[in-house]
């Protein structure tokens, strides 16, 4: 396969026609029963991240088996369809896998003020080294979504020691953090950005009642002092007024200029591929990397159908998890 190509593979289902309703598949089709195993991966500031295993027993945590280390997206958790959909091919085909759940995902209220954003490359980095030092896998395989891959691409572009990274994949990457954040604004593309900016401000909110009613002392003060969010109604404004100043960023657009995996593609040297669709509804167009912008060790798939984490075919239902497992095992 040609160094930091373009690629064009998928075609999709034609009850699917277009970005939209594939994007929907995912929320509304299901996803198969998973026994996850729960670890909690205690960090250095205080604060804790709980991931969850899929292993054909609870001994091959600690085996020398290829491992695959997953990212869920934005509002999402280990129990999210695309992640279970994943595990359950991965484990069929003998490879173990664990979900990292960003802080407050997992169904737990964090410890801190801060909750996780599309740059937490760092929380990557402490969680991975954890689970490295404590199973020894003979190597990692890492898979990202949407969120998830924009957090990859851009670890993967800071010189980590990812010695032990065997392959990467993105799938629905938003490259440029600012460009798709606008895009949430217009058309059809609004009723994600309510979504999203719902789910995101309840628990914003719901936190800081929990801390209120814990008297959390500084951590607390940090959540009040952003002063009354209760206006915010786009997803742009979540993060100027909440993401931004809680996480150190000057304000949003500084977030998305710092925290955009854009910037960091040519500095990848793992063998990488990007998985993504033109008529993705949260990533237009002008938000994607051209050719030349991603390093020789990246290959870009880009389908003109597909959507947002979708990639439903006629043939198969699950092309993605197909996808990215003919990756991995190449």
């Amino acid at each position: 396969m040609p160094s930091g190509a373009f690629q064009y593979k998928f075609k999709s289902a034609w009850w699917l026609p277009e970005g939209h309703s594939q994007t929907l598949w995912r929320k509304f089709a299901g996803s198969p029963a998973v026994n996850h195993v729960r670890e909690r991966v205690e960090l250095s500031d205080g604060d804790f991240i709980d991931i969850d295993w899929l292993t054909a027993e609870e001994r091959a945590k600690n085996s020398a088996q290829p491992l695959v280390f997953i990212l869920h997206g934005l509002c999402g958790s280990s129990s999210s369809s695309y992640v279970l959909s994943l595990q359950t091919l991965l484990i069929e085909n003998g490879f173990n896998s664990v979900v990292m759940n960003f802080r407050g995902c997992s169904g737990e209220l964090n410890r801190k003020a801060q909750a996780y954003h599309s740059g937490v490359s760092h929380d990557l980095e402490e969680v991975l080294r954890n689970v490295i030092r404590q199973h020894k896998p003979e190597a990692v395989s890492l898979v990202g979504y949407s969120l998830g891959a924009n957090v990859l691409l851009k670890w993967l572009g800071e010189h980590y020691d990812y010695s032990k990274v065997d392959k990467a994949v993105a799938v629905s990457t938003p490259f440029t953090l600012g460009l798709c954040s606008r895009e949430m604004l217009s058309g059809l593309s609004r009723i994600y950005g309510r979504y999203f900016t719902r789910r995101l401000l309840s628990d914003y909110l719901h936190k800081r009642k929990e801390f209120e009613l814990q008297d959390k002392g500084p951590e607390l003060e940090e959540l009040l002092g952003l002063g009354d969010v209760s206006r915010v109604s786009n997803i742009w404004e979540f993060d100027d007024q909440i993401t931004a100043p809680l996480h150190g960023f000057e304000s949003a657009n500084d977030y998305y200029g710092r925290c955009s995996s854009i910037k960091f593609l040519p500095e990848i040297s793992a063998s990488t591929l990007l998985i993504q669709s033109y008529d993705d509804p949260l990533v237009p167009p002008v938000a994607l990397p051209e050719a030349g912008m991603v390093s020789e060790s990246t290959v870009m798939e880009l389908s003109p159908k597909g959507g947002h984490v979708g990639f439903v075919s006629a043939q198969n239902s699950n092309w993605l998890e197909h996808r990215i497992l003919k990756f991995l095992r190449d």
